[in-house]
């Protein structure tokens, strides 16, 4: 097990390094997008409605570019439902030295009592000296789970819980792209149980923590957070890298149930193939482990595939299909604008999901799925594309529709 750590370690360590390349030094001081030749879903509105386009804004000036999509599609767990996704890009300092603000609200509903009401935000302070995350859902809803390890497709249960998640953390920048700071997490899963005439959580999964019938599940903790980041948008980053470091501790003195740390590291990296400026030709990988670091985390809080910080890991996936002590997961996508103008485009991505076996702790198989997908692009102020995205793995297939880039 230790020899399977370390060589991941390795692996991330290998990845950050390739990350720091030379062309990273000038992302932030590159020029503010020029979108005078693009196109988006705004102007054509804009056209077929005959609604006279606003003055352009002074240079610098700052400015909110939102993108507001109600869909029918997949949600988080499976299923479908009415979803509003909403984006907020905005500058809270000069463009060329501040990175874009980003928020997002996509609420959803089922018609039949499930619905999810989760807000996600990352504010880059003038200058880029401070970077404020936050991350606030409140989920009503059963899903499936398939015990511990890699499981099987057939043998599965739905269990029914109420969720709380307040995250916020506060970085300070040390040198240029990299920060430092802490976080508060709070994590709250209320009346965990099953259907009568099915088995309990605890008896399903063999596991103690988190799993008692009619149970609340509390976790209370600080994190200590590293960062280091060359994008200039996470909405929908062009080159750059990304590694991010968050060590959790959730202590009993700040009313967890039970005393656990956890560890995620996170590593991205985009390469542009060719020249053109702001054309979207890019090559993007995304990597994370995830581990538990003690024997008593609860079952909901153990690592699971499409419960990373932004659910954005595992298309083509199940949510929660996958869930262990460890998780090692690994991304590739291929962006490419089909219309000069940036309007449409298209992506192909394949993931693989490794988790540990409940047996011995230990990784032995790997999930592999693969998908394409269209963009159209929403917003160009802000880069915003619309994703309609089709993903496939064993026993899987679906579609799933929002707004922004996968990672």
């Amino acid at each position: 097990m230790n020899k399977c750590y370390t060589l991941i370690f390795l692996l991330f360590s290998t990845f950050a390094l390739h990350a720091q390349t030379a062309g990273d030094s000038k992302v932030l001081n590159e020029k503010p997008r020029d979108t005078s030749n693009k196109r988006d879903l705004i102007d054509i509105a804009k056209v077929l409605f005959k609604i006279k386009p606003n003055k352009n804004p002074k240079a610098g000036e700052k400015k909110i570019e939102f993108s507001l999509l109600p869909i029918g599609g997949n949600v988080p767990g499976g299923g479908r439902a009415l979803v509003t996704s909403t984006t907020a890009g905005f500058y809270l300092g000069p463009r060329k030295t501040t990175n874009i603000s980003s928020a997002g609200f996509a609420p959803y509903w089922n018609f039949k009592g499930r619905f999810g009401l989760p807000l996600r935000s990352d504010v880059w302070l003038k200058d880029n000296t401070w970077v404020i995350q936050g991350d606030t859902r409140f989920l009503v809803y059963p899903q499936y789970t398939w015990g511990l390890g890699s499981g099987q497709e057939d043998n599965k249960l739905l269990v029914n819980y109420k969720y709380i998640r307040f995250y916020q953390s506060a970085l300070k920048r040390i040198k240029p792209y990299f920060y430092a700071g802490f976080g508060y997490n709070l994590d709250y899963f209320v009346n965990i149980n099953t259907a009568d005439t099915d088995p309990q959580l605890e008896q399903f999964s063999g596991y103690h923590a988190g799993t008692q019938k009619g149970s609340n599940s509390f976790s209370s903790g600080i994190s200590f957070n590293l960062l280091y980041d060359t994008r200039s948008s996470s909405i929908n980053p062009l080159p750059g890298s990304y590694f991010n470091a968050v060590l959790r501790t959730n202590p009993k003195f700040l009313g967890s149930n039970s005393s656990w740390k956890s560890l995620y590291l996170d590593a991205r990296k985009y390469v542009p193939l060719n020249t053109k400026p702001h054309q979207q030709n890019v090559l993007a990988f995304w990597t994370y482990l995830w581990t538990g670091l003690s024997n008593d985390v609860p079952y909901l809080n153990l690592p699971s595939i499409g419960w990373d910080p932004y659910n954005r890991s595992g298309r083509g996936m199940d949510q929660n299909r996958y869930r262990g002590k460890g998780l090692f997961y690994f991304e590739s996508e291929y962006r490419r604008d089909i219309t000069d103008n940036g309007l449409l485009g298209f992506v192909v991505f394949a993931n693989a999901t490794s988790v540990t076996e409940p047996e011995n702790n230990m990784f032995k198989k790997i999930h592999p799925a693969v998908g394409a997908g269209m963009r159209v692009k929403f917003n160009k102020g802000s880069n915003t594309n619309v994703a309609i995205d089709y993903g496939v793995s064993k026993g899987y297939s679906g579609f799933s529709i929002g707004l922004g880039e996968a990672f």
